[in-house]
């Protein structure tokens, strides 16, 4: 059970991350949210009131080593404890190589890599030195299939699950935190939004045509790793709509 643990969710603004902060709450837990987009943290904050849970909000921009720290300070001055990191946060702005969108690679490298090592490192030391927590990445089918203008992406979730296998060696024996990477396929988020490549444009509308999976569904599976015993150590759940092929 996580009744009154402490969570920290990355990208809480909007899809998985917000999905997450609310079924985490509602089974219990205490919240910290972070995100760039504070008028949409401010909302879900007051939602979480709402429903009689715990909630810290503050901006977090994971590319920022020094937020992220910050971030993991504030919430350790609030609840003295963290307990469980999301690291959600994530961009995904297919494009073919050839078309040499380098700020977008940037951006992802950032983002989707750098990002889950900033706030991973930020909580770490304080994991290990009670010698129990529980870190959640978000990684995704692209970590395990190579696609077509996926190939920067792709790599970035590759990195992810091989980040989150390392973690699980690292950390699981000797310090008893579990790790846990987490493979969506097609969900119906705003990740299809960030997608500029123009010849995409049949691959987003048929995306869209797609019964994708829901952001709860995703956030029902991280509740579930989350609330598993402690000697249980889910590392992957790789979860795809039926009608998903690869």
């Amino acid at each position: 059970m996580i009744k009154d643990k402490v969570a920290i969710i990355t990208g809480a603004s909007s899809g998985i991350g917000y999905a997450t902060a609310m079924a985490l709450s509602k089974a219990g837990a205490k919240v910290a949210i972070g995100a760039r987009r504070v008028d949409r943290l401010e909302d879900l904050a007051n939602k979480i009131t709402e429903n009689g849970g715990e909630v810290f909000y503050q901006k977090l921009d994971v590319t920022q080593r020094s937020e992220c720290d910050n971030f993991a300070k504030a919430v350790l001055e609030k609840w003295g404890s963290i307990d469980i990191l999301v690291n959600n946060a994530g961009l995904m702005p297919l494009s073919f190589f050839k078309n040499l969108k380098v700020d977008e690679w940037d951006r992802m490298i950032d983002v989707n890599i750098k990002g889950v090592l900033y706030c991973t490192g930020a909580v770490i030391t304080h994991m290990k030195e009670k010698k129990s927590g529980h870190i959640v990445n978000l990684s995704s089918v692209a970590g395990r299939i190579v696609f077509p203008a996926g190939t920067v992406y792709c790599a970035t979730k590759h990195a992810i699950a091989a980040f989150s296998e390392g973690l699980r060696q690292e950390f699981s024996v000797r310090s008893n935190i579990r790790v846990t990477s987490i493979e969506p396929g097609v969900v119906d988020t705003e990740l299809n939004d960030t997608i500029t490549d123009e010849s995409l444009k049949g691959f987003v509308e048929n995306a869209k045509k797609m019964e994708a999976l829901h952001a709860e569904d995703i956030a029902n599976a991280i509740l579930y790793a989350v609330e598993t015993p402690h000697y249980v150590n889910v590392n992957e759940v790789l979860i795809r709509p039926t009608t998903q092929e690869r």
